[in-house]
């Protein structure tokens, strides 16, 4: 990251409540532990907090709730980004503007601090074998978003795999290209075991159209699922459709974070399944991650 340590940020650029509070998030510094469980829904804040101690603080703002408290002694905040890339630029940018920017004289911190962030999400599984109300950790994620392309010092893509899947797919020119971003190593074998599969996940940009579904509007390439689920690259292939990780790596890296991406498979595509009992998969992985956090 380039070193702006020593200059002031403008009020246009870090907006601060009336209450000091940061602009989206609605949270003050203090309101945030250095260990974060992010969620898509706001629903799912309340069924991850429920499972904690004692809760300090509850804030909720536009689709962003937060709750911070502790588990087994431990101080975790939980918070919602709603769904897409796009709401993890503002909700990763302003986490890393509780810890890493002084508020009242608007410059960035000497002293860097890192979170480690931990996505508890839903996915659907793109290979057969991967059952439903499964578990799986992202081991490296592809964003189909253009998040990152508005970044520099993107430097640790893997512009090698993103290449080989655009050649693979024929990857039209009118879509985003491509980027592939690594999981944070010492997380991953955190949370890496026997329960959990590894993977390799797509980041999509829509739902419907853009992860293949069909109601009443044509797709530009009827086939695509087809050819994201028979790519291969390194021995690796691609396991499962959600709509953050890709922008959770990349926004983590580019700010010095770490983070990792936990899934529970609620879907099977090529199986045309479904849960039946989502809610159990997802306490499950509720209860797997908090418990691996305090190990």
């Amino acid at each position: 990251m380039e070193d702006n340590r020593s200059l002031r940020i403008a009020e246009s650029e870090l907006i601060l409540n009336p209450d000091g509070s940061i602009y989206h998030l609605n949270l003050k510094p203090e309101d945030l532990a250095t260990t974060v469980i992010v969620v898509g829904d706001p629903e799912r804040v309340d069924l991850v907090s429920d499972y904690f101690d004692t809760i300090e603080l509850k804030a909720f703002h536009r689709e962003f709730k937060t709750h911070t408290g502790t588990y087994k002694g431990k101080r975790i905040s939980v918070l919602s980004t709603g769904i897409g890339t796009d709401n993890i630029d503002i909700v990763f940018n302003e986490l890393d503007a509780l810890v890493n920017i002084d508020f009242e004289s608007r410059t960035v911190k000497e002293d860097h601090t890192v979170l480690d962030i931990i996505r508890i999400g839903t996915s659907g599984a793109l290979q057969p074998e991967i059952a439903v109300d499964s578990m799986l950790v992202s081991e490296l994620a592809m964003g189909f978003d253009t998040l990152l392309h508005f970044y520099g010092n993107t430097r640790f893509l893997d512009s090698e795999a993103s290449e080989a899947f655009m050649k693979h797919t024929q990857w039209s020119v009118h879509k985003s290209h491509p980027y592939v971003v690594h999981a944070d190593p010492e997380l991953l074998a955190k949370f890496a075991s026997e329960n959990i599969q590894k993977g390799f996940t797509t980041t999509n940009v829509g739902f419907y159209g853009p992860q293949g579904r069909v109601l009443r509007l044509p797709l530009q390439d009827p086939a695509l699922n087809e050819k994201i689920a028979a790519f291969e690259y390194r021995g690796r292939r691609i396991t499962n459709l959600e709509m953050e990780t890709a922008g959770i790596y990349g926004m983590s890296k580019l700010l010095g974070h770490r983070a990792i991406s936990l899934n529970a498979i609620l879907a099977n595509r090529p199986n045309g399944e479904f849960s039946s009992k989502p809610k159990e998969a997802i306490h499950k992985l509720v209860q797997h991650t908090l418990d691996v956090l305090v190990s």
